[in-house]
C-alpha cells in the first residue's frame, strides 16, 4: 500500500503544483498589466506595480488552490485510467473505500496548505499590497461613507456610547478625517471631536491632531454650545489598533481569528455583523474545499477510456471548478440577502458538491 500511496501522491501533487503555477502566472500577468496604466501617476513606479502584483499572489493562491487541486487530480487520475494503470491498481486490491481514504488523506494535506496560506501569508501580503497603493496616493479613501466603529464605556453619570467615523487611511498607519460622537445614557449628543488625522496608541489613547472640539451643555443648563480648536488631543478609547485595522482594511487582510474577534466586537456593540460572520465561516470552512475537490476528481478514475480523453475530462473539471466558485459567491450574497444562518451560507457549496461527488462515485463503482 505504501507503493500505491507513493505513486498516487507523487503524480497528483506534481499535477496540482503545475496547475497552481499556471494559475499564479496568469493572475500575475493580469494584475501587472492592470497596474501598468497607473504607472507614472502620483509617483507610482513600475517597481511598485511589480511589487503589488507579487503581493497579490498569495491571495490568488488561497482563492484558486482548491480549483487547482480539482484540475490537477482529475488530470492525474484520468491519465492513470487512460493508461490502464488505475485498473491494474484496482485488480491489485485498491478498492473504492481504500482509494477514497487515500485521496482523503491527500485532501487534508492540501487543506492544511490552504489554511496556512489563507491565515498567515495572504493577510500579510494583502496589507503590503494596500500599503503599496496608499504610498502612491498619499491616503486611501474608505468609500463614500467611510468606516464606522462603536464603543461603550461606563461613566460617572451612566453609560456613554461613542460613534467613530474614519474617512481614510495614510501609508504610515494614520487615520484621516476622524470624527468622534459621544452620547450620554439618554442618547443625547454631548460632545463631538473632528480631527484632521489620528493615530491609535498602545496605551489606550488615540492621538488626534488639528482637532475641533464641540461640547453641548446638559439639559436645563443656560450655557451655550462651546467650540474650541486644539492642536492635539488624547482621546481615551478601548478600541485597539487591531479592531480599527479590521474596520478600515479590506476583509482579505483579515485572518480567521481576526474575523472572529471583529465579529464579536460588532455583535457586542449592536452593529450589523452578518457580512463578517459569513466571511468568518467561509474562511474557516474554505480549506475543507480541497477534500471536496479530491472527492470530485475520484469518479474520473473509474470512467472507461471510451468515455472521453484526458483533455475532455480536464475541461469538465475546469467547468466544475468554475461552477463551484460561482455557487460559492452566490451563496455568500444570498446568505446576506435572505439572512441565512452564517455557517449554512458558507457550507452550502461544499456540501452540495461533496454529495454530488459521492453520488457519482457510488454510481460509477456499482454500475460501471
Amino acid at each position: 500500500m505504501k507503493t500505491v500511496r507513493r505513486l498516487l501522491y507523487r503524480d497528483i501533487v506534481a499535477s496540482v503544483l503545475f496547475v497552481a503555477g499556471a494559475f499564479l502566472s496568469l493572475f500575475f500577468f493580469i494584475d501587472f498589466v492592470d497596474q501598468l496604466e497607473r504607472v507614472g501617476r502620483g509617483g507610482y513606479t513600475l517597481a511598485r506595480a511589480l511589487r503589488f502584483s507579487l503581493f497579490e499572489l498569495p491571495g490568488h493562491f488561497y482563492e484558486f488552490f482548491p480549483i487547482a487541486v480539482l484540475i490537477g487530480a482529475i488530470y492525474s487520475l484520468a491519465r492513470l485510467a487512460q493508461s490502464s494503470e488505475f485498473t491494474i491498481l484496482r485488480t491489485g486490491g485498491l478498492g473504492p473505500g481504500r482509494a477514497l481514504g487515500l485521496l482523503a488523506g491527500l485532501g487534508l494535506a492540501f487543506a492544511l496548505v490552504t489554511f496556512v496560506v489563507g491565515d498567515y501569508i495572504a493577510p500579510v501580503s494583502e496589507r503590503l499590497a494596500v500599503q503599496v497603493k496608499e504610498a502612491s496616493r498619499g491616503s486611501s479613501l474608505l468609500g463614500r461613507s467611510g468606516a464606522w466603529l462603536k464603543e461603550r464605556r461606563d461613566g460617572a453619570d451612566g453609560e456613554r456610547s461613542f460613534s467613530v467615523h474614519v474617512g481614510g487611511t495614510a501609508p504610515q498607519g494614520q487615520l484621516s478625517g476622524v470624527r468622534v460622537f459621544e452620547f450620554n445614557a439618554d442618547g443625547r449628543l454631548v460632545e463631538r471631536l473632528a480631527a484632521r488625522s489620528a493615530s491609535v496608541g498602545d496605551d489606550g489613547y488615540w492621538r488626534l491632531l488639528d482637532v475641533e472640539r464641540t461640547t453641548w451643555p446638559p439639559v436645563g443648563s443656560t450655557e451655550g454650545v462651546r467650540t474650541e480648536q486644539l492642536a492635539s488631543y488624547a482621546w481615551p478609547s478601548t478600541l485597539a489598533s487591531d479592531t480599527v485595522a479590521a474596520a478600515v482594511l479590506p476583509l482579505s487582510t483579515m485572518s480567521t481569528v481576526e474575523l472572529w474577534r471583529y465579529t464579536s466586537h460588532l455583535a457586542a456593540n449592536e452593529q450589523a455583523a452578518q457580512r463578517h460572520e459569513i466571511q468568518f465561516w467561509k474562511r474557516a470552512l474554505y480549506p475543507f474545499a480541497c477534500l471536496v475537490m479530491v472527492a470530485l476528481a475520484l469518479p474520473f478514475a473509474y470512467m472507461h477510456a471510451r468515455s472521453g480523453g484526458v483533455s475532455l475530462r480536464v475541461f469538465g473539471g475546469i467547468l466544475l471548478g468554475i461552477s463551484f466558485v460561482l455557487l460559492n459567491n452566490v451563496a455568500h450574497h444570498l446568505g446576506m440577502l435572505r439572512d441565512w444562518t452564517p455557517w449554512v451560507a458558507a457550507a452550502v457549496p461544499s456540501v452540495v458538491y461533496l454529495l454530488l461527488s459521492l453520488a457519482a462515485f457510488g454510481w460509477l463503482v456499482r454500475y460501471r
